[in-house]
């Protein structure tokens, strides 16, 4: 289990990172928002120091039974009043709007890192994504950011307050001389000195007891991510885990994941605890403790009412400011244990190019290609630790060419497409693609986004050139003509259609989009080999000048122009072989 507790280099970076939203282009709007919320603190705190000289001047008119000069003060208040109100919206707007923006560029800050340069793939293969970087995104990224401008807000109040407080301690409350043993022992600003002692104990007290929190949080919001990763997956496959009679355990298993999750919770509770001890012993008597030593001073006519009112109005204050630490401990150990959170999967995306290098002994070269040519030369694809999956020797497929690969389910095939497409780092070898080139792959498991059935057509590119008769003659190609009067409607497409449309609606996608190389990885497998060929065929009249690689399991007819290959399994490693056109 990793230990957590208030690590200043983790803050540190963090802070560096959500730094970034006061620099660059979003630094006009940040530091706007940022100045308007210290100038409305400012303003608050000016109003809270006005109201406590207005507590002086109403009790000292109510001990001299002044009537007039109460009633002004009644007035005066009303005004206070309406300022405190009028500053209060201003801090809400804009504290609230900050914490919104810049909660939003540090989320597409974290999903440029996941999902830039296909990262997610990379830190998955590698075995190095942290756990449930999703729940990481949507939710630690909010309270990293929203609990910490609350803090910061609390940390500048506490700050000027206890400035504008201990100086009102210091000049109303002046020097008090004790007699001890005869000596006259004098103690000067003795109300500072008294609620500074009496803040740094409570608050030295609390830190011990509540140390432990930062770990309970941290355990706690683990246990909570991985709770939501297990419904997620039973969602996604509801019909599988139903077919296969699967609801008991997966009930059991989500029962026990939550179990987890109570009994970290209740470690939580429990720390809470300990922590109210000291906050209802301390707290109540904050506002007693200046009365008591403010009285002596009031029996021998030192002090008036209106001064003992607004010494322990000040005193109060001041112990807020002092324990403010205190009384923001658990926010500050969720802000620490959501921070971490997130700077994990900023230092695993970071780190993932050296981890590249370091495993699997090598990396694939990717350059461009001296003419319009697909050239695989001398390609050894390995697996993360360096082990050999599949060798190519040379291979080249020029435009308008169209090569099968075939092998068992556990040839490699998959991994040869990763590495043409980028994917798949690690080997040796070099693979030149044609300049400026598109490559689209069609998968085996297709991939359907959310939205409208168009939307899922169009993907990955939103705003292709294609009009509307082209997206029709695509769907029509492919025998989808039927889905045509649904192209606006948005459903869960990947559950309302079977695969083998979905597989459909892949090369549908492939015809509008008219790459410069195709790769059918297995893509056509939920098909009969009649549909096969007629969409194969398709693909090739359509776009006849692309260069088209198929991948499957079983070797096809042989016919003109097509170039075949077989994957030999050598001990754990497979061999691309061309093949002279075998007897069907």
């Amino acid at each position: 289990m990793q230990a957590y507790h208030l690590d200043p280099r983790v803050a540190g970076a963090f802070l560096r990172l959500a730094g970034g939203f006061w620099r660059g282009a979003t630094a006009s709007r940040a530091w706007l928002l940022t100045i308007g919320l210290g100038f409305c603190l400012s303003l608050s705190m000016a109003v809270t120091v006005g109201l406590n000289r207005w507590q002086r001047w109403f009790f000292d008119a109510l001990e001299r039974k002044d009537a007039e000069t109460a009633a002004w003060a009644v007035l005066v208040f009303l005004g206070i009043i309406a300022a405190m109100a009028a500053i209060g919206v201003g801090i809400v707007l804009t504290r609230e709007a900050l914490q919104v923006r810049w909660r939003a560029w540090l989320v597409e800050r974290l999903v440029g890192l996941w999902v830039g340069q296909h990262r997610f793939y990379q830190l998955a293969a590698t075995h190095t994504e942290p756990d449930n970087p999703e729940y990481r995104i949507s939710d630690d990224s909010r309270w990293a950011t929203e609990p910490l401008v609350d803090i910061v807000i609390g940390a500048f109040s506490a700050i000027i307050g206890a400035t504008a407080f201990i100086a009102i301690l210091w000049s109303v409350g002046g020097s008090y001389t004790l007699q001890l043993g005869g000596t006259a022992v004098t103690i000067p600003a003795y109300m500072v000195v008294l609620a500074l002692v009496y803040g740094v104990c409570a608050s030295g007290l609390m830190l011990w007891i509540g140390r432990a929190l930062v770990g309970a949080v941290a355990r706690k919001n683990a246990s909570e991510g991985e709770f939501r990763f297990a419904l997620m997956r039973v969602r996604e496959n509801a019909e599988s885990v139903a077919l296969a009679g699967g609801g008991p355990a997966e009930e059991r298993a989500l029962k026990g994941l939550y179990g987890n999750v109570v009994v970290r919770w209740i470690d939580i509770v429990r720390q809470h605890g300990r922590i109210t001890w000291v906050t209802n012993a301390s707290g109540p008597m904050i506002p007693i403790v200046p009365l008591l030593f403010a009285a002596p001073k009031y029996f021998t006519g030192e002090l008036t009412l209106g001064e003992v009112v607004q010494l322990g109005a000040a005193f109060v204050q001041v112990q807020l400011a002092i324990s403010w630490i205190v009384d923001n401990y658990s926010r500050l150990s969720e802000w620490f244990a959501s921070a971490r959170r997130v700077m994990d999967v900023v230092d695993a995306c970071d780190g993932l190019d050296s981890r590249i290098d370091t495993l699997g002994g090598g990396r694939i070269t990717m350059a461009t290609s001296r003419d319009a040519s697909l050239r695989i030369e001398d390609l050894v694809v390995t697996d993360a630790q360096g082990r050999s999956l599949i060798g190519t020797g040379s291979l080249n497929f020029g435009p308008g060419e169209h090569a099968h690969i075939y092998g068992s389910t556990s040839a490699g095939k998959s991994s040869l497409v990763r590495a043409i497409t980028g994917l798949w780092p690690w080997g040796r070898g070099r693979i030149e693609l044609p300049a400026g080139a598109r490559v689209m792959v069609i998968p085996q498991k297709p991939y359907l986004p959310m939205g409208t059935l168009r939307n899922a057509l169009v993907y990955p590119d939103a705003d292709t050139t294609a009009g509307e008769a082209e997206i029709v003659q695509a769907l029509a190609d492919v025998g989808l003509s039927h889905l045509v009067p649904r192209l606006e409607q948005t459903e869960r497409w990947d559950q309302v259609l079977g695969n083998g449309e979905r597989q459909r609606l892949c090369v549908a996608r492939v015809l509008i989009h008219q790459p410069d190389v195709i790769i059918l990885d297995d893509a056509l497998a939920a098909l009969d080999e009649a549909a096969q060929g007629a969409i194969e065929a398709r693909l090739l009249d359509r776009l006849g000048s692309a260069t088209m690689i198929s991948l499957s399991q079983r070797p096809r007819t042989s016919r003109a122009g097509l170039a075949r290959y077989e994957l030999n399994k050598q001990g754990d490693a497979s061999i691309v072989s061309a093949l002279n056109p075998l007897p069907i």
